[in-house]
């Protein structure tokens, strides 16, 4: 029993010994505690005269200090103040003593400090806290104004104005492309000075004026909608072009020339119409050949001067509206001009070597084919006593026809070829005649045609065809007295004579001469054969008289009108079984008109 009583003694000893540590701690925490709340009370009385940690008043660090040093402090920094301004084309400043700075504390500064909680000061230590006293500092405005008024920043003499972004002009090769905006150096005289006198009242020690956004700025950016569409629109017309082909010479249009014809609405672009037709008016007067002067080289080895309505004539009103719609289209393309007629050859001469000459002196003519003389006949052309003679020029054959007759005042011819290629002239046999050649046209020629024998004529309108040119010239010199014995009907001699020369002269020799400065008004040829059409093409001062008639039996109209046998019509006026005229070969207008012949 004893034992058992010293073993629990001992074990109540160990256990009062393992709790003797608490008094301890506890005592320990009482002294840390009313430690720390006393150092932490101690630090609060003393936040009740200086500024908290972290604390800048108009930028300037008084954490710690009192009213007084930071007075000081403050000073200090005024007496030495000056604001450096970053510009973009350099730097300036304003020294604090040109403008009266000075200090001029009237209790803001104790103000803050009053305002502290001193027990809060602990809050303090980890977060800044700024502030500012607008009136700490003070100075002479008209001295600040006069100041920044000699910045050179602010001259705006050498200022440099911004420019809005825009289109470059057209370059060659490229088109067009956008010239970024310059921002220039004109400053915004109310931003400045609003920037600067918040700079020096916050003692600020610099300024830049670009970021601030004092400069005055464009309108517009490269970047703009509107003016990246525009570049694109326009672009579209001129990096395209147009190849016209003149036979073997072509003349490029590109986007120097489109580049002058485009505007810009703000939405859309807008083709100058009028411009367009200007520059087709141009292609026509370079290229059209009907009525210039060409020189034309005879059988007879001299060169006349020939002009009339054979030739090129580019239909320009056609042309005008088919290069519009290729602009709008704005693929690049190689094209014709659309025509109002055409020509053998766009090399010098036009007429080529395929020709009938026509001699109206001489009284006689010839037929080149290929350069190849197929042809040659005496003929019988006006009646130069009744004012019906028989004008030159350089003429398309107008169509022909077989079996006509042709009527006028007083008579009424059947023929059974016929040419007509000036109005109401034309090539015809006149089976009337026995004697052709000589004189006989000064006293007794036709109306205006030229007469030939059945063979003669007959071989002639084996071998032309709507278009086919037809060259009159008079020639002096040429004049021959002798006649040929041939008969205008089928029966009979062949009516030729003698050629004197065996082919036709050289390209070379019948090179066209230079264009006529001002050409007729453009008037195409109607698209279908008219029901008559008055004879036109005899000088004004020797034109005969209408050649009109009631219509004949069967109301084929007046001044032709169908032979037996005939059965095809062609319009009122002129009827033909066999309708050659829709033959056409170089140089035939793009239609083609029966007209009233001339006997």
């Amino acid at each position: 029993m004893e034992e058992v009583k010293k073993e629990r003694g001992q074990s109540r000893g160990r256990k009062k010994g393992s709790q003797s540590w608490l008094p301890a701690l506890a005592g320990a925490a009482v002294v840390l505690l009313v430690g720390g709340t006393g150092f932490y009370i101690y630090s609060a009385q003393a936040y009740r005269t200086v500024y908290f940690p972290n604390t800048t008043i108009n930028g300037l660090d008084v954490s710690g200090r009192s009213v007084s040093e930071a007075e000081e402090m403050i000073s200090a920094s005024v007496d030495s103040y000056k604001l450096e301004l970053v510009t973009r084309t350099g730097q300036e400043a304003i020294a604090g003593e040109a403008i009266g700075l000075h200090t001029a504390f009237n209790g803001g500064m104790e103000e803050l400090l009053k305002a502290q909680n001193p027990y809060q000061w602990i809050f303090h230590m980890a977060s800044d806290h700024e502030y500012t006293v607008e009136t700490m500092i003070a100075y002479d405005e008209e001295k600040l104004e006069q100041a920044v008024e000699n910045l050179k920043c602010m001259d705006a003499s050498s200022a440099v104005s911004p420019e809005d972004a825009h289109l470059s002009d057209y370059i060659p090769g490229t088109g067009y492309e956008i010239v970024p905006e310059t921002e220039g150096t004109v400053l915004d005289e109310g931003m400045v000075m609003e920037a600067i006198v918040r700079g020096v009242e916050n003692l600020t020690p610099s300024l830049n004026l670009d970021e601030l956004g004092c400069y005055e700025k464009p309108a517009v950016t490269s970047q703009e909608e509107a003016l990246i569409r525009e570049r694109d629109a326009r672009n579209r017309y001129v990096n395209l072009t147009v190849t016209y082909t003149f036979g073997e010479q072509t003349q490029i249009l590109d986007g120097s020339q489109i580049c002058q014809w485009l505007s810009w609405d703000g939405e859309n672009i807008q083709v100058d119409e009028t411009a367009v037709a200007d520059f087709v008016s141009g292609l026509a007067k370079e290229h059209n050949t009907a009525y210039t002067t060409r020189n034309f080289v005879t059988s007879y080895k001299k060169t006349v001067p020939v002009s009339g309505s054979y030739g090129w004539r580019i239909n320009q009103s056609q042309e005008t509206a088919e290069l519009m719609a290729v602009l709008a289209a704005g693929e690049s393309t190689t094209r014709e001009p659309v025509y109002s007629q055409t020509a053998a050859s766009h090399k010098a001469p036009d007429y080529g070597n395929s020709y009938v000459e026509v001699n109206l002196t001489a009284q006689h003519l010839f037929l080149y084919k290929d350069g190849e003389k197929i042809l040659e006949s005496d003929f019988v052309s006006g009646n130069v006593s009744k004012n019906y003679t028989t004008p030159p020029g350089l003429f398309g054959l107008t169509y022909k026809q077989k079996d006509a007759v042709l009527r006028g005042e007083g008579y009424a011819s059947p023929v059974k070829f016929w040419m007509p290629f000036n109005g109401g002239i034309g090539f015809h046999d006149a089976s009337w005649r026995s004697t052709f050649g000589g004189t006989i046209y000064k006293t007794n020629g036709s109306h205006g045609c030229v007469n030939m024998p059945y063979e003669a004529a007959k071989t002639l309108y084996e071998n032309i065809y709507a278009g086919f040119p037809v060259i009159c010239y008079n020639l002096e010199g040429t004049e021959s007295k002798q006649t040929t014995n041939a008969s205008g009907k089928p029966q009979g001699g062949s009516g030729t004579t003698a050629a004197p020369a065996q082919t036709a002269p050289s390209a070379a020799e019948t090179a066209a001469a230079t264009p006529a400065e001002t050409q007729p008004a453009e008037t195409p040829a109607p698209e279908t054969q008219p029901a008559q059409v008055q004879p036109v093409t005899e000088p004004a001062a020797s034109q005969p008289e209408p050649e009109t008639t009631a219509a004949g039996p069967g109301g084929k109209g007046p001044g032709v009108s169908q032979t037996e046998g005939s059965s095809a019509s062609v319009g009122p006026g002129v009827t033909q079984p066999e309708s050659e005229s829709a033959s056409g070969g170089p140089g035939v207008s793009q239609t083609s008109a029966v007209v009233q012949p001339v006997s």
